[in-house]
């Protein structure tokens, strides 16, 4: 995958790192298990990234629903899955609520794409092994 950090933000960062690179304006789960930071563009509003930790550093993060202008690669948040085939062709479906995950992993981080309506809705990174459904 091209990418090892999300938004400059990299597994295995601590609390400080992360709040220098993207600030302490952050709500915080209240129904998650480990301790999960959403960074919203608007308070109450599903758009923006969350950062999810686990002994003081960064277990996953991920974007939260389609944040306007994200990219991966060649690819915008919106461009239809199909066109994810063609370029990485390995990837595993994990079926999540009403969306999938599509993953794979390589030195030690899983990439995670997700899809929804058959476009790429958002995408994220975590541990191997982590359930990739947030």
């Amino acid at each position: 995958m091209p990418w090892q950090s999300l938004g400059g933000v990299s597994l295995g960062m601590t609390r400080a790192r992360v709040e220098q690179r993207w600030g302490t304006h952050f709500g915080l789960c209240r129904d998650c298990s480990q301790q999960t930071w959403y960074f919203n563009y608007e308070p109450f509003q599903p758009e923006g990234a969350a950062v999810r930790f686990a002994k003081g550093r960064v277990d996953a993060v991920w974007t939260l629903w389609k944040p306007a202008g994200w990219r991966l690669g060649p690819f915008e948040l919106g461009a239809p899955s199909s066109a994810l085939t063609g370029r990485w062709a390995a990837l595993e479906t994990v079926p999540c609520n009403n969306y999938e995950a599509r993953v794979a992993t390589r030195r030690g981080v899983t990439t995670v794409l997700y899809v929804y309506a058959e476009q790429l809705w958002g995408f994220g990174l975590s541990r191997p092994g982590a359930s990739p459904c947030h």
